[in-house]
């Protein structure tokens, strides 16, 4: 089962650097979403500072949604997903592969740049620390999650959009306790307990995500 998940992932990592650009416009969104609030909101660097978490977690998510079409689309076209079924590996497993693969192409550059947006919002290095912290606990969540929804809208038209409807419920406790980590230190208090239920969330999502993908997948494929 470990050579099959781990080719299973090495697939869709050398996919994915074939199609750079694909995680370039989910990246280069984020940071031209994030840069664009100061233009909007004025040069206050209090209130830029008091808006960074929510923006730059809403950021984060937006950006995620726009990937969650391909995670199964075009695997679905081509009839790998079928062969997958048909394998006798656990279809959970390969799911939690193809996850692993998206949040490695998307939720990992966006942690690890959001450090340098935070600066251009005025965190400071311990903020921005707990910035990167949550957001490398919450953004597997955000793909775990969009998982279930990319599984759901598989060959629907207007994927992206039914997607949208259907995930972003869901992610709205990722998105408190994340934004609530870093409002806890701007306000310096500890974030040990957001940070603490998210990464509760993140083990709860692992568990239960792939099977509801995997199931979802069955569902559209039959």
């Amino acid at each position: 089962m470990a050579a099959a998940f781990l080719s299973l992932l090495t697939r869709d990592l050398t996919l994915a650097l074939r199609r750079r650009q694909d995680a370039l416009v989910v990246l280069g969104f984020f940071v031209v979403v994030v840069s664009l609030f100061p233009l909007g909101v004025g040069p206050d660097p209090q209130l830029l500072r008091s808006m960074a978490p929510g923006v730059l977690w809403v950021s984060a998510l937006l950006a995620t949604l726009l990937s969650l079409e391909r995670l199964f689309s075009e695997d679905g076209r081509d009839g790998t997903l079928e062969q997958l079924l048909l394998s006798p590996w656990p279809l959970p497993l390969l799911v939690l592969a193809k996850v692993l693969a998206h949040w490695l192409v998307t939720g990992l550059p966006l942690a690890l740049v959001s450090p340098l947006l935070g600066l251009q919002l005025g965190l400071e290095p311990g903020e921005m620390g707990v910035l990167l912290m949550a957001l490398l606990l919450g953004t597997p969540v955000l793909s775990l999650v969009g998982g279930i929804g990319a599984a759901l809208t598989l060959g629907l038209r207007s994927g992206g959009v039914l997607i949208a409807l259907l995930i972003l419920p869901l992610y709205v406790p990722a998105l408190v306790l994340g934004a609530g980590a870093v409002d806890a230190a701007l306000y310096a208090t500890s974030p040990g307990a957001h940070l603490s239920l998210l990464g509760a969330l993140l083990l709860l999502t692992l568990l239960l995500a792939p099977w509801a993908t995997a199931a979802a997948l069955r569902i559209m494929l039959d």
